[in-house]
């Protein structure tokens, strides 16, 4: 049994299918792809037509390199999976647990827009401080079924590769590249 589980780990390595390494848009799909390091790739495919102030202010950031070097800075998985959040700029060269990170940004606002999606594991959500719907750059990967934030935060996103990267996310892992693709 043991050989047979070594056998398939490796065939999945080898074809790339145990980490998302690879994706390819299908017709008229925009994704992000990030290249978290040591873990693997994720691709979100983006609501574009139902989030378009969110998803074209994410691609604009992600085109200019502004995630890339960040870490996530937030990851809560008790008391059960909920979020790894990125997009805090100070991530690059802060303390994780300096109590302010999390509230930068680039000082653009972006409205809440209702996409119709609901938080279940693999959305991918625009966050923003309490008592504000407006969000910023800052996003958060959903860990598991979280739908007491629907109508609360913008839904943009979906992974559609990489939910098993996406499920090892911790506090400090650095995203090396976050680009925007499209077929």
């Amino acid at each position: 049994m043991r050989a047979f589980l070594l056998l398939l780990a490796s065939s999945l390595a080898i074809f790339g299918l145990s980490s998302g390494q690879d994706y390819t848009p299908k017709p008229g799909e925009t994704v992000l792809k990030l290249v978290v390091q040591e873990r693997g790739n994720i691709y979100v495919k983006l609501y574009l037509k139902e989030a378009p102030k969110t998803t074209a202010r994410i691609s604009e950031l992600a085109k200019q390199g502004f995630y890339n070097g960040q870490r996530f800075h937030k990851v809560v998985r008790t008391p059960r999976p909920f979020v790894a959040q990125i997009g805090d700029p100070a991530s690059k060269d802060h303390d994780l647990d300096d109590p302010k990170m999390g509230e930068g940004g680039t000082g653009v606002k972006i409205p809440y827009e209702d996409s119709g999606f609901s938080h279940e594991e693999g959305a991918v959500s625009l966050a923003h401080l309490p008592n504000d719907k407006s969000g910023d750059c800052q996003f958060f990967f959903v860990l598991g079924s979280s739908t007491f934030l629907n109508g609360r935060y913008t839904v943009f996103g979906k992974v559609v590769a990489g939910m098993d990267v996406m499920r090892t996310l911790q506090q400090g892992d650095t995203v090396r590249q976050m680009t925007v693709v499209s077929n």
